[in-house]
């Protein structure tokens, strides 16, 4: 009898207390705002930008007449596939409303674009294989208790490694010698100090800056990167091109390398992904009526800067240094203006870079260095035999491969990275 009136009171506190939650439930429908559901609404999931596809070049025709000219719509948020990827609010709130749930509410306001950021590196993180180089002279050199012969044999031998060059090396070495030889320096610690200050006074002076002329709207300036196949030239084309227009410049890019295979198509997706007008001719086709087409169009288009690429390599018997040449000649003419001409070497070539140089410079009237790749070399002292030997300024590194690696070079950074 007592177990029977327990279970009731039992069922009586349960049928009660669903009653409850029953009249709850209702007065909370009540107090919403008419026409909200109270079915929860799922986050979309956001979906990866898909990469911008690029169409294959027509058959063949006369470069002359064959140019096409194309708007790029890309964001230069996508500008290095290596970047991370980031799903805008934007895209968010449009992937909602297509499925008919409401938008999040971080986004449900005006949403506003922040311009690209490039983040600088620091020379001294990128330049470790470089800073190796000179990590075992330096140790040598400071264990002794003085400074011996073998002093000079470490300092000798870690300058030839890191490929400063025999003059440069035989200058650096003589005039430190001297000074030793006077008491002027007295200790390894003294040594190494003079050593720093006088690889840095040898590339002090320079005019690094890039030109860029203001000659009015449908005058732009040129600028032409040359070098060989393989060095780099098109994607510091796309780089350096995505920090003009990070910069507020609206910028053409001109495919002239048409002999290379795929060259016009990676110059093509760059440009799409940082925003810069592209023009291409005809895969073989004539370089120097490609780059008129550039300028032309960038006349018309109210471009401020047109970024010519050219070849490195021909496929006929024409001499590379000829059509360069030309190609600046061309270029030249109004309404451009030819105001930077870049060679591009990359930096662990070494020496060959220096003999690749010299001749770029003869044919072209190179007017700054890209040095690419320096922070995978051993060997950037390729710097000291380029501005000494070729008084031709190093204006740019690559320290990497995203679009922020490529960066303006300082010669006190790069000296210090090294010590």
């Amino acid at each position: 009898m007592e177990i029977t009136v327990v279970i009731l009171i039992l069922m009586a506190l349960v049928a009660i207390f669903g009653f409850g939650v029953v009249i709850m439930s209702r007065r909370q429908r009540r107090n919403l705002p008419s026409g909200t559901s109270t079915r929860p609404v799922e986050r979309p999931r956001p979906r990866l930008p898909e990469q911008p596809t690029v169409a294959k070049p027509a058959s063949a025709t006369p470069a002359t007449s064959s140019a096409t000219l194309d708007r790029a719509d890309g964001g230069v948020d996508e500008i290095d596939a290596l970047d991370d990827i980031e799903i805008s609010d934007d895209e968010l709130v449009a992937e909602a409303l297509a499925a008919g749930e409401d938008a999040p509410d971080e986004a449900a306001a005006v949403i506003e674009h922040e311009p690209l950021v490039l983040e600088r590196p620091r020379l001294r993180d990128r330049l470790s294989k470089a800073r190796a180089t000179f990590a075992g002279a330096i140790t040598g050199v400071r264990g002794r208790a003085g400074i011996t012969d073998a002093t000079w044999d470490d300092l000798e031998e870690a300058l030839l490694r890191a490929d400063v060059g025999v003059r440069v090396t035989d200058e650096l070495l003589n005039g430190l010698r001297s000074r030793v030889k006077s008491k002027e320096i007295t200790d390894p610690d003294g040594l190494l100090a003079a050593l720093q200050a006088e690889m840095k006074r040898r590339l002090a002076g320079a005019d690094r800056s890039l030109t860029i002329e203001q000659r009015g709207s449908g005058e732009p300036s040129v600028w032409l990167f040359v070098g060989v196949n393989g060095v780099g030239k098109t994607t510091t084309i796309g780089k350096v091109g995505a920090r003009q227009i990070a910069g507020g410049r609206k910028v053409m890019m001109a495919a002239g390398d048409t002999f290379r295979a795929a060259a016009a198509e990676q110059l093509q997706t760059w440009a799409e992904r940082s925003g810069a007008e592209f023009v291409r001719g005809s895969e073989g086709g004539d370089p120097s009526s490609v780059i008129f087409d550039g300028i032309q169009a960038a006349a018309a288009r109210g471009c401020d800067l047109v970024l010519g690429d050219t070849a490195g390599r021909l496929q006929n018997k024409t001499n590379l240094m000829e059509e360069l040449r030309k190609v600046r000649r061309v270029a030249d003419r109004d309404p451009g203006k030819v105001t930077e001409v870049l060679l591009v070497i990359d930096a662990t070539t070494g020496q060959n870079g220096l003999t690749q140089a010299k001749v770029f410079r003869e044919a072209t009237d190179v007017t700054g260095v890209v040095l690419t790749k320096l922070d995978g070399s051993a060997k950037g002292g390729i710097v000291f035999a380029i501005e000494t030997e070729l008084g031709i300024p190093v204006k740019l590194v690559g320290l990497g491969e995203t679009i922020g690696d490529l960066v303006d070079f300082d010669p006190d950074e790069f000296v210090e990275a090294l010590f």
